[in-house]
């Protein structure tokens, strides 16, 4: 029997951004960078790999770690040496190939298996067909490549970093790719350069002004996908927290501006600016994937206070004449429709997340908490027992949940922790549903009568009182 699916989408103790989504033999594969909870820096755990039944998507399964940094010539650990954003593809062999980058090192790194999620092994550094490793020629940083097989054969490889207002010293002594996205076509050895760099059309921010790319210019997150013979490149842009998408009918020139995907913080949807974000915002990297006839964008959100803790989501998305449509973020991502309205759901699952006094851009310095509401959790990093809440769940703090089957809904009851003195207002859409008396200290579950209205809904939790409970679970009961 198949489970509801959620976002996250993984075990809540599992941090893995920069998603890579791909079909294998029947399975999705992702393919990720690796926080480690409450870390220092970005990416500082080896590559693992998760995989599900593309008929279940709410099956995934945990393959192990596929990769470690040790591996690799320069993969020395420690915070300059994390293991970036990777990508992978079948190669016209039928091995598995991994290109990944490891700190700032500005080169393109490539490990190979025999299968999708096996033990990968170090085959080499992507070079010109001289022998020059790429990136020790002064061009601009190699970054976030991303690896496409075409339906011919053919092999590209796609990178870029589009900082230009960082100083070359904070991206190791190289600059930043100021004409936007480049692209390479390889060799059939997986590793030699047959054509590139070439910049294939995606605006950087210099070049972004008076063109459909202007406020949606790209910063980095390569990635490439071809739908109905069309190919779409996927990157981030360079306001973080969107993926946006462009299109041509040549992989490595004439890409025109198409859209936003998603964002973190559900910026653009109903023309919401950055001012009155939804979320805590902050980068995201990923990439969209056809699975059984629907589309799906791969992305993360943040966690934590700051940027170190992502957590991996996805989105159905709507594709129609070859645009798509920019996807809200849901709690119930890849389970095909809304989730039960009965049973107890964890408050990790909410979709939005806001303070009385709104959001903020997560930065790489941990943010005190005031008076904002944060995903955390209990135990240190991958420690399977460790549970994910909502702290400081205090006064205006809001959790919204999207979407829930909400026919039939009796009573509702949550679960908070520590010292609150107040009520939690829940909401369908702007109508009051339940309103529960939360006076106590310590573990405690409080419940009320539901009065909604049914049907597919929107569910919002509110605390207003006084306190700094956790906000644990909630229970919806027929």
């Amino acid at each position: 029997m198949k489970k509801q699916a959620f976002n996250p989408y993984l075990p809540s103790w599992e941090y893995i951004p920069d998603a890579e989504p791909h079909i294998f033999d029947g399975r999705v594969y992702i393919y990720g960078s690796h926080d480690k909870f409450d870390g220092i820096s970005f990416c500082l755990n080896d590559y693992v790999c998760w995989s599900a039944p593309v008929d279940d998507l709410s099956d995934w399964r945990f393959e192990g770690v596929i990769y470690c940094r040790k591996q690799d010539p320069d993969g020395k650990g420690g915070m300059m040496n994390a293991m970036f954003a990777p990508d992978v593809c079948r190669g016209p062999d039928g091995r598995y190939y991994l290109y990944y980058f490891i700190g700032y090192k500005g080169k393109i790194s490539v490990a190979v298996c025999d299968t999708p999620a096996g033990k990968y092994e170090f085959l080499g550094q992507v070079k010109y067909a001289d022998g020059t490793i790429l990136g020790t020629k002064g061009e601009p940083l190699q970054f976030d490549p991303g690896v496409f097989v075409d339906d011919d054969g053919k092999i590209y490889l796609y990178t870029g970093f589009g900082p230009v207002n960082y100083p070359s010293i904070l991206l190791g002594g190289h600059k930043a790719s100021e004409h936007g996205a480049m692209g390479f076509e390889l060799e059939p050895d997986m590793l030699t350069i047959k054509q590139g760099p070439v910049y294939i059309g995606v605006k950087g921010k210099k070049e972004g002004a008076g063109t459909p790319y202007e406020g949606h210019e790209f910063f980095e997150a390569s990635s490439m996908r071809k739908f109905g013979g069309r190919y779409y490149f996927i990157y981030s842009s360079f306001e973080g927290h969107e993926l946006c998408y462009a299109t041509s009918d040549d992989p490595l020139s004439g890409f025109e501006f198409g859209g936003t995907l998603v964002s973190n913080g559900d910026i653009g949807i109903d023309g919401r600016k950055k001012e009155n974000a939804v979320n805590y915002t902050g980068n995201t990297h990923g990439s969209a994937i056809e699975i059984n006839g629907k589309y799906y964008v791969f992305y993360h959100r943040q966690t934590n206070r700051h940027q170190f803790s992502r957590q991996a989501c996805a989105e159905e998305l709507k594709f129609e004449n070859g645009k798509f449509e920019q996807a809200e973020m849901t709690s119930c991502g890849l389970n095909g429709g809304p989730l039960k309205g009965e049973g107890n759901y964890e408050a990790r699952i909410a979709c939005n997340l806001y303070s009385r006094k709104g959001t903020r851009w997560y930065g790489v310095l941990k943010h005190l908490r005031g008076a904002h509401p944060y995903f955390t959790q209990t135990g240190k990093d991958r420690e399977e027992n460790g549970d994910q809440y909502i702290a400081n769940f205090c006064d205006g703090a809001t959790a919204v949940y999207r979407y829930f089957a909400a026919d039939g809904i009796k009573e509702v009851s949550v679960t908070l922790r520590g010292k609150s003195r107040g009520v939690v207002e829940v909401y369908e859409g702007e109508k009051l549903a339940a309103c529960i008396p939360a006076e106590g200290n310590g573990l405690a579950t409080y419940a009320a009568p539901y009065a909604g209205e049914g049907g597919v809904q929107e569910l919002r939790f509110v605390f207003r009182g006084k306190g700094h409970p956790d906000f644990l679970s909630f229970t919806l009961i027929q």
